[in-house]
């Protein structure tokens, strides 16, 4: 019998007790259609993140053993990704002008890193960090991303060369290049967008149409990437398009990934910290995302601290295996999802898809134009720009949408990282902001019944010698003194008040801070003859107030509910009420 532990530890133990025949045939299925996705994308994304085109198949296949053997997603599908990429690349192109170190050097030393610093956060169960990326956050960070990602890769469209990190200055770049754009380049490119569009759209309802069955229609329009490779590949090498200036991938070596070690430089190491962390948050924060929501239309569940320790493990083996960062993919995700994927042991043959396209295919891929990669680039991130956020966040809520908007602004005119650090500290200072402004309500009881509510919304009964103030927040260091503020405004506006009571129904925490404000509190209303009560305080919180002189020292009592209260301190309400019912 394998032990609890081990099989949390190892989630593969618990999944492959139950593995049989008809699990088999459906992680196969998934596999194939994932493995055809994953070639062009692992491919596109190492020249995105400006490395060579075979480090994207080698970043495709011991991760994907490794997510198997930890992950406890039964569908995530591990490799590289648009945004991580990305950030790869701004990160080596950062350290490239400060170290000798080669790209690729650069690379294997982010995911080793990155790999780290997510299996000692796994370790100190740390999943709670992806909650600090907000989703406004989230989404104004990858829709920039996708339209920046989107922008660099349109001078290998046009054929042309034009520098720029951020988003306005690619624009200007391509701007002065316009007239020196490649037009057969270009039309490759361009035709390659319409026709992976059309795939996505249009291919599949005229298939159903047609006859086919749901999956097999959806399967194959997922296929376009690889139908567009192989229909460009052939034409450039039939017509000799690169003999006429389209760029080509060329010679892709051919093999297993290799060993490959990380670099020990100090002064690199401590450079790349903040960027690894970075690409380890967001990476953690779309993975658990994609994760969960698949999860949950299974009736499954996800740990997100083993999740940790999974994409741990996969950017160690990334950078052990001539890889660069990756995590779970979104889209392709969804692809096993759709295509029955039931255990991560697709997975696992689609590591070993990859490792034999490795060997087998690579040299077909020579006459491959590298405009068709960028196009089916362009094409996948432009599905993750998602615009309406802004409106929606708009109407419901001003400081999200500023958290969204200055994340979008700021990594398009900026770059990825301070784009992200610039959402993450906004969404910091509003929260705090939000608060240190907590709302406190004074109510009232309302008549017939035992409940409270805030009586400038309600028609409610009150007693002059009594107010009860509801705080509908947490009591920290940043919030403290507006309770202060409210109970010394009550004592200046009621001059009978003889009795203040606190109802800490939504209070669920008292910092060290905040009771020193209580004592306070309790210290002004005593010398001004006034009684402090509390009423409905939980038991973590009266838990650790016990522990304290606060409560021994409290002028009131402590009430289990606040209709109790009131009937100690103010019958006549509790009989107005008695008499209505």
């Amino acid at each position: 019998m394998i032990s609890k532990k081990l099989s949390t530890w190892l989630p593969i133990l618990t999944w492959g007790q139950q593995y049989n025949r008809n699990t088999l045939v459906s992680d196969l299925l998934a596999a194939t259609i994932v493995t055809i996705m994953l070639i062009p994308q692992g491919l596109a994304y190492a020249l995105l993140a400006g490395l060579p085109p075979e480090a994207g198949l080698y970043a495709s296949v011991a991760p994907l053993l490794l997510y198997a053997l930890f992950g406890t997603s039964r569908v995530l599908a591990v490799g590289p990704v648009a945004v991580v990429s990305l950030m790869t690349a701004a990160a080596i192109s950062e350290q490239g002008a400060l170290s000798s170190a080669s790209p690729w050097a650069i690379a294997i030393t982010l995911a080793f890193l990155s790999g780290a610093l997510l299996l000692l956060m796994g370790l100190l169960k740390l999943g709670f960090l992806a909650n600090f990326l907000s989703h406004p956050v989230i989404s104004g960070f990858i829709s920039a991303s996708g339209l920046l990602i989107a922008a660099s890769q349109l001078k290998t469209i046009m054929g042309v060369r034009a520098d720029g990190q951020h988003f306005f200055d690619i624009l200007s770049a391509l701007a002065l290049q316009m007239s020196q754009t490649h037009l057969l380049t270009l039309s490759i490119g361009v035709s390659t967008i319409i026709f992976l569009f059309w795939m996505r759209k249009g291919l599949k309802p005229l298939l159903l149409r047609a006859g086919l069955g749901l999956r097999l229609a959806d399967s194959l329009a997922k296929a376009g990437p690889v139908a567009a490779i192989a229909v460009t590949l052939t034409l450039t090498w039939w017509l000799e398009w690169q003999t006429q200036g389209v760029k080509i991938v060329g010679a892709v070596p051919q093999g297993l990934p290799p060993l490959t070690l990380s670099l020990w430089d100090p002064t690199l190491l401590k450079q790349l910290a903040l960027p690894a962390l970075l690409i380890s948050i967001v990476g953690f924060a779309e993975s658990v995302s994609v994760g969960q929501t698949l999860a949950a239309k299974r009736r499954q569940r996800i740990e997100p601290n083993q999740e940790l320790i999974a994409l741990g493990a996969s950017n160690i083996s990334a950078s052990l295996s001539g890889g660069f960062p990756v995590t779970g993919g979104f889209a392709r995700s969804v692809v096993n999802f759709d295509a029955g994927a039931q255990t991560p042991a697709a997975g696992i043959y689609t590591a070993v898809g990859i490792a034999l396209a490795s060997l087998f295919l690579t040299p077909a891929l020579y006459f491959l134009p590298q405009a068709t990669l960028a196009a089916t680039i362009i094409v996948a991130v432009l599905s993750l720009v998602d615009l309406t956020i802004f409106k929606r966040t708009w109407k419901y809520s001003k400081a999200d949408f500023a958290a969204a908007l200055s994340t979008f602004l700021v990594t398009l005119a900026l770059g990825v990282e301070l784009g992200l650090v610039t959402g993450v500290t906004v969404s910091l200072s509003l929260f705090l902001y939000r608060t240190s402004r907590p709302h406190i309500a004074e109510v009232g009881l309302v008549p017939g019944t035992e409940h409270f509510r805030n009586v400038l919304r309600h028609s409610v009964l009150v007693d002059p010698r009594l107010v009860s103030l509801r705080v509908d927040e947490s009591l920290y260091f940043a919030n403290s003194k507006a309770l202060e503020d409210q109970i010394n405004q009550a004592m200046a506006t009621m001059p009978t008040l003889q009795h203040v009571v606190l109802l800490c129904s939504a209070i669920n925490d008292i910092d060290a801070s905040a009771l020193e404000s209580l004592e306070l509190i309790e210290s002004r209303l005593l010398s001004a003859g006034i009684t402090l009560h509390l009423s409905e305080v939980k038991g973590p919180v009266m838990d650790r107030l016990k522990h304290t002189h606060f409560l021994h020292h409290l002028s009131g009592q402590v009430f289990l509910t606040h209709y109790q209260a009131i009937q100690a301190l103010s019958p006549n309400l509790t009989s107005q009420t008695q008499s209505v019912t």
